[in-house]
C-alpha cells in the first residue's frame, strides 16, 4: 500500500494495529447475509447508474463479487475494475486501464460514475477524482488512508516486495521512488491537493482495523466520515457499510435531482 508508518489525528502516538483481528472478517460476511439491507430491504432503490468498484492492495475484483452482485440487485450499474491484483503502480493503472473503463461505463450509460474503493483501492478512487471530477459522480472509501497513516508492520514489508516488483518489470519507465509518498507521479501529485466540491464524499472506517491507523482514514469532516463497526477486510461484506453505501447513492440522486429542479426553476 502506498504509505509510510506514521501518524495521524490528534495524537502522535498511533494505535495497537493487531492483524489477527482480521481472520474474523468472515463474521462480516455472515452478518450480511443475516440482514435485510442485503436483500435490499429498508434501503433506496438505483437508477441505474454506474458505480465502479476498486480492490484493495494485493487483491483482485473476485473478494468484490458479493458487492457487485448487491449493487446489481439494487438497481444499479456496476462494473468491476478488471485488476488481477492491485500490485501496481497506480499512475500506470490510472492512465493505462481505469480510465479507460470510467469512459466506457460513461459511455453505456450517460452518466457519470460513482467509485467505491476498498483500502488501496479508495485511494485509487480519491486520486482519480481530484484527476477527473467532471466524470466522477462521488466516491466512498472502505478504510482507505490518508498520507501519513501507520500499517501493520506485515503490510509494510509486502509493499516493499511490491515496489520491487514494479522496479523491475517497468525499470525506467517508472521513477526510483515509485510505490512511496515521495514519488512525484500525477497519481502522488494528486492526492496532496484536496477532492474537489463538486464530487461528494463519504469515508467509511472501522475502529478495529488491523492493517492500519484508523484515524488516517477519516477527512476529519463527520459529514463525509462514517464509522462502523468490524474489520478492515470485512468492510467489503459489512452490512451496516452496504446501508451507508445505499443511502449516500440515494442521496446523490436527490441532490442532483433538486439542483436539477432549482435551475430549472430559475430559468422560468
Amino acid at each position: 500500500m502506498v504509505a509510510r508508518r506514521g501518524s495521524h489525528g490528534k495524537s502522535n502516538e498511533p494505535p495497537p494495529l493487531i492483524k489477527w483481528h482480521e481472520s474474523l472478517f468472515g463474521i462480516d460476511l455472515l452478518l450480511l447475509h443475516a440482514a435485510p439491507v442485503y436483500y435490499c430491504a429498508g434501503v433506496p432503490h438505483g437508477d441505474g447508474s454506474p458505480v465502479f468498484l476498486i480492490p484493495g492492495f494485493l487483491h483482485s475484483d473476485v473478494y468484490l463479487v458479493v458487492m457487485y452482485a448487491w449493487l446489481k440487485r439494487l438497481g444499479y450499474r456496476p462494473y468491476y475494475s478488471g485488476i488481477d491484483l492491485n500490485a501496481e503502480c497506480p499512475n500506470l493503472l490510472i492512465k493505462d486501464h481505469l480510465d479507460e473503463l470510467i469512459n466506457q461505463a460513461q459511455q453505456d450509460t450517460g452518466k457519470k460514475v460513482h467509485l467505491v474503493g476498498h483500502s488501496l483501492g479508495g485511494v485509487i478512487a480519491r486520486s482519480m477524482a481530484i484527476q477527473r471530477p467532471d466524470a466522477i459522480a462521488s466516491i466512498i472509501t472502505l478504510g482507505s488512508p490518508f498520507p501519513g497513516g501507520a500499517l501493520h508492520p506485515s503490510v509494510l514489508r509486502e509493499s516493499e516486495v511490491v515496489r520491487r516488483v514494479i522496479q523491475n518489470r517497468h525499470g525506467g519507465s517508472v521513477r526510483p521512488e515509485c510505490y512511496t509518498e515521495k514519488c512525484r507521479c500525477d497519481f502522488m501529485k494528486s492526492l496532496r491537493r484536496s477532492v474537489p466540491s463538486q464530487v461528494p464524499q463519504t469515508a467509511i472506517f472501522t475502529r478495529n482495523d488491523g492493517i492500519l491507523d484508523w484515524r488516517s482514514c477519516r477527512t476529519g469532516d463527520p459529514e463525509i466520515d462514517v464509522e462502523v463497526g468490524g474489520t478492515h477486510a470485512g468492510l467489503a461484506f459489512n452490512p451496516s457499510a452496504y446501508s451507508v453505501i445505499a443511502l449516500r447513492l440515494a442521496k446523490i440522486k436527490q441532490d442532483e435531482k433538486h439542483s436539477g429542479d432549482a435551475m430549472l426553476h430559475r430559468g422560468k
